[in-house]
């Protein structure tokens, strides 16, 4: 992560001189929608990535486009790629920059390609229960527009205010009700797609004999192709919701009883497992009713310059002393595990009577409805909360893996041992499968400036990844690979590299989609 280039927001480079010779041809490509203007490059220099935010509070920017484009059509893409391949320009897919691993950062300078012109979204078809969807379609825009039909996606990531359907494509992104909705990836019917040599690609709708070429461009985080729509498989809004809390001994009994449930053939639409100190916050406000996040835009001048001013005094001291408060959370035991059945009301009330009884018999003490309820009404609200460590001084990143359930444990405790002298973990575990599920941890910390934040944050990004896949997981559940995971998946992958470099050369043959992504 070092070794990525950046520059002071002041003084942003200038577009390369050979490129500058392609901007009349990249602009005529678009219908004249392109700006090379410093205020545009610099939004779309980043996503969320925290590195990224602490190079802005550095006075920093990572290395920006040389240019960003808004196409409206397949043909424009097409278009642009080829004047880009002509001149071997980098193009960077943008969806709406809420990702946390770098995946749209131009690392090489380049045309970002803003792919929000493509809104559009079809009438539902009830009897395929499907409907056609552009990639620039925001997802809480397309869910209220389900909704309003009778119908849902069932896909609901923490960033559905602030993230595309084209994004959560090439992410393999998963919503917090997968356990029965899916991934992402199990939505999709057929995507259309324009690949690195300009190729319009619309693939055959599942079901369909064959391989399944959407399943290859899903989760290529722009690496082969752009997206431009996707038919996905949509549901009847669920008639009724049972919700289910249940405090066990040990993060250990907790694990068991959703290995158990799902093994049972029960599938919760939530199922979060809480470590000991992610519990006592949650307990805490489940009893409490929260302390609701406000918005940005709804903060009084207490919530935007006092407490602010306190936090930036505070938090550094208290998060740089991460040993001990690793230590101290250690004291904690309990662990609580939220679950939310959503269907038909009948069946909802058996399926949660199902899992009281297997909780039960594994010593979990029942708590009622309402932690799930209060998870449910505020379950977006901890995006608020982030941006509080960052104005603080301080910095805040999550790292989710997954892995079998004869590993999940020994990953759980190899990552808190390695990071604990780094930063202050937390973790809760969600996203079941038969097989496993994903863990997904929080990490706290602060240093005494900026540069020291940095390698700080660096070095822990480094063991807690390396822990992480010696204990037995993979690299990435559903946040992506972009830069900041790059080594670590090429690593993973073995002979495979050479499968991954080969689809590149066929899909990019001249490698100009988003360089950097996922190794390539």
């Amino acid at each position: 992560m070092s070794e990525l280039r950046s520059s002071p927001v002041a003084v942003l480079p200038e577009t390369r001189a050979p490129w500058l010779l392609a901007e009349a041809d990249l602009k005529a490509s678009v219908g004249g929608r392109l700006s090379r203007v410093d205020h545009d490059r610099l939004s779309y220099s980043r996503d969320m990535w925290p590195l990224g935010l602490m190079l802005i509070r550095q006075g920093r920017s990572p290395t920006p486009p040389d240019f960003v484009a808004w196409p409206g059509t397949e043909a424009e893409v097409a278009a642009l790629l080829g004047v880009a391949r002509a001149r071997k320009i980098p193009v960077i897919p943008f969806g709406a920059g809420s990702g946390v691993c770098g995946g749209t950062w131009a690392v090489e300078g380049g045309v970002a390609i803003d792919c929000k012109r493509f809104d559009a979204i079809g009438e539902v078809d009830s009897e395929r229960r499907s409907v056609e969807v552009g990639a620039g379609v925001v997802g809480e825009t397309l869910e209220r527009r389900l909704n309003a039909h009778g119908w849902t996606l069932g896909h609901f990531p923490s960033s559905i205010y602030m993230s595309t359907v084209g994004g959560w494509l090439a992410a393999r992104s998963a919503g917090q009700l997968s356990s029965r909705y899916g991934k992402i990836e199990d939505m999709v019917l057929s995507v259309r797609a324009v690949t690195g040599a300009g190729q319009l690609v619309q693939t055959p709708e599942r079901p369909f004999r064959g391989p399944d070429l959407a399943q290859l461009l899903i989760g290529s985080e722009g690496t082969l192709a752009l997206f431009t729509s996707a038919r996905l498989r949509v549901h009847r809004l669920p008639e009724a919701r049972a919700f289910g809390a249940f405090d066990f001994r040990s993060v250990a009994d907790g694990l068991e009883a959703i290995r158990q449930l799902f093994r049972a053939g029960l599938r919760p639409a939530v199922t979060r497992l809480y470590d000991p100190f992610d519990t006592a916050l949650v307990g805490n406000e489940g009893h409490h009713g929260g302390a609701k996040a406000v918005p940005p835009s709804r903060r009084t001048t207490l919530d935007k310059q006092v407490l602010p001013a306190l936090w930036r005094v505070l938090a550094p001291q208290a998060f740089a002393l991460t040993g001990l408060l690793n230590k101290a959370s250690g004291l904690l035991k309990k662990s609580r595990l939220i679950l939310m059945f959503e269907g038909e009301r009948q069946r909802g009330v058996e399926e949660l009577a199902a899992a009281e009884a297997i909780c039960s018999n594994l010593s979990g003490q029942n708590r009622g409805p309402q932690p799930g309820e209060h998870w449910l009404a505020g379950r977006y609200d901890v995006s608020f909360r982030m941006s509080k460590v960052i104005e603080g001084g301080a910095w805040a990143d999550t790292m989710e893996v997954a892995a079998p359930w004869d590993k999940v444990l020994e990953v759980y405790q190899a990552v808190r041992q390695a990071v604990s002298p780094h930063a202050f973990v937390l973790c809760h575990f969600s996203h079941a499968y038969l097989e496993g599920c994903s863990l997904y941890f929080s990490f706290v910390s602060s240093a005494g400036d900026e540069r020291a934040q940095q390698t700080r944050y660096e070095t822990m990004w480094k063991v807690a990844l390396s822990a992480a896949v010696r204990a037995g997981a993979n690299v990435s559940h559903h946040h992506g690979v972009g830069v900041l995971k790059a080594r670590a998946l090429q690593d993973s992958l073995g002979e495979g590299r050479q499968a991954l470099k080969s689809l590149k050369a066929l899909f990019d043959p001249d490698g100009i989609m988003n360089p950097g992504k996922l190794g390539l």
